[in-house]
């Protein structure tokens, strides 16, 4: 019996969707109409907040609800929140601290709100212009600590952020979720904020199996939802480690390599 045909597609943004300098190509919004036009639904997840992903609601006519802070938050086209994971209030100054023992600066989201220790500090300002809303300078985390969706590390000493990883897992174990949504950046979010129990999200709202769902990223937070899905696709750029726990490679970001996804693996077979 042939397996049965994929309905949806659940894409990350950055490295995948979009290109390294955030662009939203016209190949890249082709490509989503045409999944619309084989009845395939079209849903994004992403570690930015839900500000940072509005503008690819009206190019893409996106429907399906949005997920946030890697499924941290989840809200629908109109920015209202259809479900909400936050960190334990206890755990915010522990991470953060093991977070600076690595040398990371330590940016918090906390409800609607981005809050960093420094304007001047790495990758602020290019984040800024991604997301399209400027952070809070916070002195520290006092009163900070309550609805904090996702703290990250950030820096540009990428061993750094591997290692911080590794032990904020080791350390925190069940009660979050660590990992590197971009090599400078290590998102910490509540357990049931991933991109694996997005997929699941999906597919529960939609009256899908694992099986009717593709998935499509690059990053090693992407290869929790590739477990959810019976097609999973690295992108060209993404990491080896990625790349193997995909069942396909496209092309990179840079080349297309979303639209070539949807083109060859998922409408030519619907």
């Amino acid at each position: 019996m042939a397996p049965p045909s994929i309905r949806m597609l659940l894409a990350d943004v950055d490295g995948t969707l979009v290109t390294q300098d955030k662009v939203l190509t016209d190949q890249a919004i082709d490509a989503v109409h045409q999944l619309r036009d084989a009845d395939i639904l079209f849903a994004i997840t992403s570690g930015r907040p839900p500000r940072g992903m509005e503008m690819l609601i009206e190019p893409l006519d996106l429907q399906t609800p949005i997920a946030a802070f890697n499924g941290g938050m989840i809200v629908d086209r109109t920015m209202t929140v259809l479900e909400e994971h936050v960190l334990p209030e206890e755990l915010v100054v522990p991470i953060a601290n093991e977070m600076t023992s690595f040398g990371l600066a330590v940016w918090v989201y906390r409800g609607a709100d981005w809050y960093v220790p420094d304007l001047k500090g790495p990758h602020v300002e290019r984040e800024a212009w991604t997301v399209k809303f400027e952070p809070k300078v916070m002195d520290s985390l006092d009163g900070l600590t309550d609805r904090v969706a996702k703290i990250v590390g950030v820096s540009d000493d990428h061993d750094a952020i591997t290692k911080a990883s590794a032990a904020a897992q080791e350390k925190f174990a069940a009660e979050v979720t660590a990992a590197a949504s971009q090599p400078y950046y290590l998102d910490v979010t509540h357990p049931d904020a991933n991109k694996g129990s997005v997929a699941k999200y999906m597919a529960q709202r939609y009256g899908l199996s694992s099986e009717e769902i593709a998935t499509i990223g690059d990053m090693p937070n992407d290869v929790l939802m590739f477990a959810h899905s019976r097609l999973s696709i690295a992108m060209g750029n993404a990491d080896p480690q990625v790349q193997r726990a995909a069942r396909c490679v496209t092309g990179t970001n840079e080349n297309e390599g979303f639209a070539t996804a949807v083109r060859r693996f998922i409408v030519r077979h619907s």
